[in-house]
């Protein structure tokens, strides 16, 4: 009897770490949907000691016009991967789209050229070393046996018991 409970609270913890995990995933979605809010990987480390090569970011799309002075946003480049620089210089406001300069923290010199952008993404909270996780779970392989071991904890959970009274008749007294 006693391994029969440990395992039931065995797998009521693990359904509830489940449910948490999927909770988290679907307010996610919901803050990428309803307020542009998506998460940035950091792989060098231009922008140390504030934000760490292996750091993730949650960046939130703002107009550029918007930008100030030392704001740390991250600028699609055509053809490139995007850049997450602090912005040292505001050149200019043209209607909805900003001309400024940015530099990495850790590096000497401002980036080599201007950027001019209609949106960028400004950085709202970085944390770091989380990145080489979020690279782990992204093997299909993990994922796979992940997906099968929820599958086959929410068939066990919710599989129909025999309970201890099943089976047994009661006549009424006469």
């Amino acid at each position: 009897m006693r391994a029969g409970r440990a395992r039931g609270i065995l797998g009521s913890v693990l359904l509830n770490v489940l449910a948490v995990g999927g909770s988290i995933c679907i307010l996610l979605v919901l803050a990428a949907l309803l307020f542009h809010i998506t998460i940035v990987m950091f792989a060098t480390g231009s922008m140390a000691p504030a934000i760490p090569s292996g750091s993730i970011a949650f960046v939130r799309e703002m107009p550029a016009r918007d930008i100030s002075i030392g704001d740390v946003v991250t600028v699609e480049r055509p053809g490139e991967l995007p850049v997450t620089h602090r912005v040292v210089e505001v050149l200019g406001v043209e209607g909805d789209s900003a001309t400024f300069r940015m530099k990495g923290d850790a590096n000497v010199e401002a980036d080599p050229f201007d950027y001019t952008a209609t949106t960028v993404r400004l950085v709202m909270w970085s944390f770091p070393g989380v990145a080489p996780v979020i690279v782990w779970f992204r093997n299909p392989f993990l994922l796979g046996a992940i997906t099968l071991g929820a599958a086959a904890l929410v068939t066990w959970a919710f599989w129909p018991r025999e309970s201890p009274a099943r089976g047994r008749t009661s006549t009424p007294d006469p």
